[in-house]
């Protein structure tokens, strides 16, 4: 009988979902650091990292979309975020660290607002936490 229980209890250990995570250096080049300017296009807030979507004009005119990954929305809450704090169509200034594969995607440290205003992301890029500075 404890056989047959412990065999259903790893059974569904093993049949449940498994959630990826990564540490910040499997993804994120912290020598390769990286600013953008540009408008809020999207910002999701989902587990385990919240998003921001932004559009930046490159000098050839062009216009990328950049995706930076911050903390989690329970970190960014405590830090003072609301769901409000940035709105679609904000231009904001990010700063973080790109993605090893290269593509337009990093670990966001900060985001700097119109009013100067500067919110920390909470996640795991070196600075990002913003201790003492809110």
């Amino acid at each position: 009988m404890k056989l047959a229980m412990l065999m259903i209890v790893l059974a569904a250990i093993c049949a449940a979902p498994a959630t990826a995570h990564h540490a910040f250096a499997a993804e994120f080049d912290v020598n390769n650091p990286v600013k953008v300017h540009g408008t809020v296009t999207k910002v999701e807030w989902v587990n385990p990292h919240a998003w921001i979507y932004v559009n930046v004009k490159g000098a050839d005119g062009q216009v990328v979309n950049w995706h930076f990954e911050l903390g989690p929305p329970n970190a960014l809450f405590r830090l003072g975020w609301k769901k409000d704090a940035i709105a679609e169509g904000t231009e904001v200034d990010i700063s973080g660290f790109r993605a090893k594969n290269g593509e337009n995607v990093g670990n966001g440290r900060s985001i700097i607002l119109p009013n100067g205003k500067e919110l920390f992301s909470g996640g795991s890029a070196p600075g990002s936490e913003g201790a003492g500075k809110q």
